[in-house]
């Protein structure tokens, strides 16, 4: 299994548990992920749910490098396993709190943007590198656009591997709401998900859903683009594949 999920005091724990490859995703952790949303959807003695990663070097990483989604030869579709990654997508609208240390980047925002709110240790850093490696960041900007200033968002996106945003920044910028000691993201998660687990829960996924409904009009219209514009922008994947390579090539990226 690529999860570890447990409950306790009205909680569950959904721990991303690959952390030799810095719990990237694969095709099995996304079913997993899908077959757990569903399961707490059905689990009434969970009542709200923390998001993490094992170890401390990631919190995800994305899509793992290794996976292979066959494409279909069309520009106008796309198949994209992290649409329905993320809690919201499988009708989950009990809330969901992240925990995030380490790294932070590319379909991590897919997580993420379906998390009510996230904390975060000092160790946190978010990116994206599809623009250093060629490819088009549709889905990621369109999520985070509804989290982040634009222009924050923007710079995220097209900076690439060249920059990362800091857990201090993401706090300043609200991303992060709450910015914690060294290693103290899962007590902090914990400790707001049992207070919403703690309160009558049709109010609270009430809100949940509210706050989503916010959001979800402006991300349909949005996603109906994307298939579009990766397949116009990007590049063929062999050389996708040649500049990732040559990753380790340039400095190390500034951290804000």
């Amino acid at each position: 299994m690529s999860l570890d999920v447990r409950r306790e005091k009205g909680v569950g724990v959904v721990t991303l548990d690959r952390p030799e490859r810095l719990n990237a995703l694969d095709l099995a952790t996304v079913r997993e992920l899908v077959e757990v949303w569903r399961e707490f959807r059905f689990d009434d003695s969970v009542r709200a749910v923390v998001l993490t990663g094992a170890g401390r070097r990631a919190f995800c990483t994305g899509i793992d490098r290794d996976t292979v989604v066959p494409q279909p030869n069309s520009p106008f579709s796309l198949d994209d396993p992290l649409l329905r990654v993320g809690p919201k997508s499988n009708d989950l609208w009990k809330p969901v709190v992240a925990a995030v240390h380490g790294m932070a980047c590319g379909g991590a925002f897919y997580l993420l943007a379906e998390c009510d709110f996230l904390v975060a240790d000092p160790s946190a850093e978010f990116f994206d590198p599809h623009t250093s490696y060629g490819m088009v960041c549709a889905y990621e900007s369109m999520l985070m656009a509804t989290r982040m200033p634009a222009g924050e968002v923007a710079r995220m996106m097209l900076m690439g591997t060249a920059e990362r945003i800091s857990a201090r920044r993401a706090h300043e910028v609200g991303l992060v709401s709450e910015l914690t000691e060294p290693e103290g993201d899962l007590t902090a998660a914990l400790r707001c998900a049992e207070v919403l687990a703690g309160y009558p829960t049709e109010a609270v996924q009430g809100t949940v859903r509210a706050l989503w409904a916010a959001q979800e009009g402006v991300r349909e219209r949005a996603f109906a683009q994307a298939p579009q514009l990766i397949a116009l922008g990007n590049l063929p994947a062999g050389r996708q594949a040649e500049l990732f390579a040559r990753r380790r090539t340039g400095g190390p990226p500034l951290v804000r």
